[in-house]
């Protein structure tokens, strides 16, 4: 089992080497086009990957300032209802008559209020705002959210209560029956949840209510005489939301400062703790409406109100948010598909045509290399391609009509002068001829004749042989032959030297590249006259050049003279002067470079100095 999955790796690995090969790696435009594919692939997703982060992050701004907005008008509310009740205790201070009998009403039972009212109520009679019970029924009236109003006696631990039905009932509220003297004693925020106690008390348990209580005190005294408690319904807290219904996203909780759950958009979590923000973390630690963090896949914003006691918290579940821009990301996403498609499949059209023409000059060329130079390129189009097709084209006219009138024209010119060079010389006769004359000469006394004779024949059949790898060792060995024909000649006032280091001899050298100078000199330099004729050739390496000396004592050239020599010898024309000279220095710029050849150096009477300069090639 194991050896067929590796079988199978093996093969899915040939594949892709195979596809490689084949597609990729000798194909330039295949090459240009994925890489061109893959930059604007990663470009266009980076730019729509930037865009969609943009434009959800604006989005997600956007409806988190919505939810702002509704927040900061739910603590509005919850403010305008503070306000309203501060207002109803100030009314009460205002209104003497009332304040008095609400006094009275704390500390008496509701009979002694009740016969109290009866008894002074010709001092009141036009005046129905100095009744407490009526009063308080014009406040529920008026205030639909109201669900309880209580009044609280601290002398007496009673506690009053008028509801949203009208109903009132007063409730002996000591400490031998109820914590609620307690709570009221307690320093509490100004708003929070319906206290446990009391809400025993009053058999309530309703959890979508919330509290707010301000003291009441004797104007007169300033002492604090018990408290004014009314129970809210917290649903009226919805209504500040009913602006922003269609628009909002997510949630909005009111919490207390322990963390009871006043109002709930949703209505999930009455009753419940609230799982995503500790509310006396926010009380403590924030003062004023926080950035927006994400906590628990939400988008959380607080506003915090530490005066009263409540939180404001709006949430946005992360999935409700995406909603919000799912209809741009999906515009995004179809964009970009289609830029794709296009960045990718019109360049794959214009390279795939190109790479087509491309193929057709390849197979035309590979015509061409193989003797088919009838070939041309149908391409009419004036870009790049089209300009090299051109190119081709017309270079294929000018080499047959050059094959036609020049080339074909000196082979036949070359085939003529090689017959007849081939019929006027035969080394193979001319070495026996040379032969015979030497042995000729030798028998009848003429050594020295014969030795030149020797000389040349063996002269004569190094220049003719053709070696494949021709070394200095060969040209000195030439050279040397050709010095003793004129040794043997000019015995008595000719001498010659050779200095040459045996690691020279193989380096390679062109043929014939000494021996002209040597002739030179022997035909324009000897002076006969004289007896001390000298030519010395030495060789010696200065850093990559292989310079070779040939000296002389003869005549010397005239300084006119050396000026024609050097200007013919870097014509660019050869005018028929100075052949020998002219074709070694020639061959030599025209095989390594302008910076090799001879240079000729002389002085008239005393003799004449040719160097000649080989790029030095060292032993591997």
């Amino acid at each position: 089992m194991q050896d067929r999955k590796r079988s199978s790796k093996g093969g899915a690995s040939l594949k892709i080497v195979s596809v490689y090969n084949n597609f990729f790696k000798n194909n330039m435009f295949m090459k240009m086009l994925l890489i061109f594919s893959l930059i604007s692939i990663v470009t266009i997703i980076t730019l729509s990957y930037i865009i969609f982060l943009s434009v959800s992050d604006s989005t997600i701004r956007r409806e988190l300032a919505i939810q702002k907005a509704a927040m900061e008008h739910v603590d509005r509310y919850m403010h305008q209802q503070y306000e309203s009740v501060q207002n109803m205790v100030r009314d009460m201070h205002q209104n003497e008559a009332l304040s008095a009998n609400i006094t009275y009403l704390l500390n008496h039972s509701y009979a002694e209020y009740a016969q109290h009212m009866t008894n002074g109520y010709y001092a009141n009679r036009d005046d129905y705002s100095a009744e407490v019970l009526k009063h308080f029924q014009n406040i529920i009236d008026r205030n639909s959210d109201i669900h309880q109003l209580m009044l609280y006696s601290a002398e007496k631990q009673s506690l009053l209560m008028f509801n949203q039905y009208k109903q009132f009932r007063k409730l002996d509220a000591n400490v031998a029956r109820s914590y609620i003297p307690d709570v009221m004693a307690m320093e509490m925020p100004n708003i929070s949840a319906p206290n446990y106690w009391i809400r025993k008390a009053i058999n309530l348990w309703d959890p979508e209510l919330y509290a707010i209580r301000v003291p009441i005190n004797n104007t007169q005294t300033l002492r604090n005489m018990g408290q004014f408690l009314i129970f809210f319904d917290s649903k009226g807290i919805g209504s500040a939301l009913d602006n922003y219904e269609r628009n909002l996203k997510g949630d909005i909780v009111v919490l207390s400062a322990k963390g009871t759950v006043l109002f709930d958009s949703s209505g999930m979590y009455y009753g419940k703790k609230y799982p995503y923000v500790e509310a006396a973390d926010s009380l403590f630690d924030q003062t004023d409406m926080d950035a927006m963090k994400k906590e628990q896949n939400m988008y959380v914003n607080r506003f915090v109100s530490a005066d009263q006691g409540y939180v404001v918290i709006g949430t946005v579940p992360v999935r409700e948010m995406a909603e919000s821009y799912a209809g741009i990301r999906n515009t995004i996403i179809s964009i970009s598909f289609i830029s794709l498609l296009f960045a990718v499949l019109v360049p794959a059209f214009f390279i795939i045509n190109f790479a087509k023409r491309t193929r057709r000059i390849i197979r035309f060329t590979q015509k061409v290399k193989y003797g088919n130079l009838s070939a041309r390129i149908d391409d009419a189009r004036e870009d790049e391609l089209g300009q090299i097709s051109h190119s081709f084209n017309d270079m294929l006219d000018e080499l047959n009509l050059y094959i036609e009138r020049v080339y074909k024209a000196e082979i036949r010119q070359k085939e003529t002068e090689l017959v007849a060079l081939q019929a006027r010389i035969n080394p193979h006769f001319l070495y026996n001829t040379l032969e015979v004359i030497r042995m000729r000469a030798i028998s009848q006394g003429a050594r020295d004749v014969g030795e030149m004779i020797y000389s040349l024949s063996v002269l004569f059949k190094s220049l003719v042989q053709q070696k494949p790898n021709y070394t200095l060792k060969d040209e000195m060995e030439a050279c040397r032959l050709y010095l003793e024909l004129f040794r043997i000649r000019y015995k008595d006032i000719f001498i010659y030297t050779i200095q040459i280091d045996n690691k020279y001899y193989e380096h390679p050298v062109v043929k014939l590249s000494l021996q002209p100078i040597i002739e030179n000199y022997v035909v324009h330099g000897m002076r006969t006259e004289c007896s001390d004729n000298r030519l010395s050739i030495k060789v010696e390496e200065s850093g990559d050049i292989l310079q070779i000396e040939v000296c002389d004592n003869g005549k010397g050239i005239e300084p006119s003279r050396l000026t024609e020599i050097q200007e013919e010898l870097e014509r660019a024309e050869e005018s028929g002067q100075m052949f020998g000279l002219r074709s070694v220095h020639s061959r030599l710029k025209y095989l390594y470079g302008p910076q090799f050849g001879i240079t000729v150096e002389s002085t008239l009477g005393e003799g004449t100095m040719i160097r000649v300069r080989f790029p030095y090639q060292y032993d591997s």
